[in-house]
């Protein structure tokens, strides 16, 4: 059997990174990347990060602590001062969740350590449906992020940075991973809760619509579970 290349994936413990990861093992052999960064769930995503891991049987991981985003703050996930918004899934706004430059810390990160592994790609799980909040989810952003790091890495290196999700419904992405076996069950998205997902902060709204659109009912608890549909 020949040597399959290695390709860093980012891993925040939810969904999109979940499918992500299950894209990205079809092909590589994988190093999973996970960073806590002070958020309010960061406990319940490592443990969703861990079981992700345990599940493709992968021995490369590595856990970052960048604190230096909760001392930043200006985000509800990780100033306690702050409320997290309750769902508005109309909003086009930059919402209250947004981590100032987030995708950019976690891409520098995952470079290093891509650079060390002499892995080919860097896998995360950005989705452009978000990117109306979220400016570090746009395409534009991880194709200039990726010259940026082909410019400060040895001439030798080349590590492309793939999002294969980024232009997928959640509905899509949930499909995408029932399809690919993923295991949906072990992955986090609340942004406030760690025992059972909130059901109304956005992610979870989110994540509740794509898979009642699919008439399909999500593995993880709920303390509420609103019909997003109407």
């Amino acid at each position: 059997m020949n040597q399959r290349d290695i390709a860093v994936v980012s891993v925040s413990g939810g969904l999109d990174s979940c499918v992500t990861a299950a894209i990205a093992n079809l092909k590589y052999d994988i190093a999973l990347l996970h960073v806590n960064y002070g958020q309010r769930t960061e406990r319940r995503e490592l443990q969703a990060f861990n079981d992700i891991a345990d599940f493709y049987g992968v021995e490369k991981r590595l856990v970052i602590d960048f604190r230096h985003l909760a001392e930043i703050g200006n985000s509800s996930l990780t100033d306690y001062s702050m409320e997290v918004s309750k769902a508005d899934l109309e909003n086009e706004e930059i919402p209250s969740s947004y981590v100032p430059f987030r995708n950019a810390n976690i891409l520098t990160a995952a470079g290093s350590w891509a650079e060390t592994l002499n892995a080919k790609a860097i896998f995360i799980g950005a989705v452009f449906e978000d990117s109306s909040g979220y400016p570090d989810c746009r395409p534009d952003f991880f194709k200039a992020f990726e010259y940026a790091m082909d410019l400060g890495t040895k001439p030798e290196t080349k590590i492309k940075i793939e999002t294969p999700i980024i232009h997928m419904t959640k509905s899509e992405i949930i499909k995408k991973g029932i399809e690919l076996g993923a295991p949906l069950h072990l992955t986090w998205s609340c942004y406030q809760n760690e025992d059972e997902s909130c059901g109304v902060c956005d992610s979870c709204a989110l994540r509740l619509r794509g898979f009642q659109q699919l008439g399909i009912e999500d593995p993880i608890p709920y303390k509420v579970r609103p019909n997003y549909l109407k």
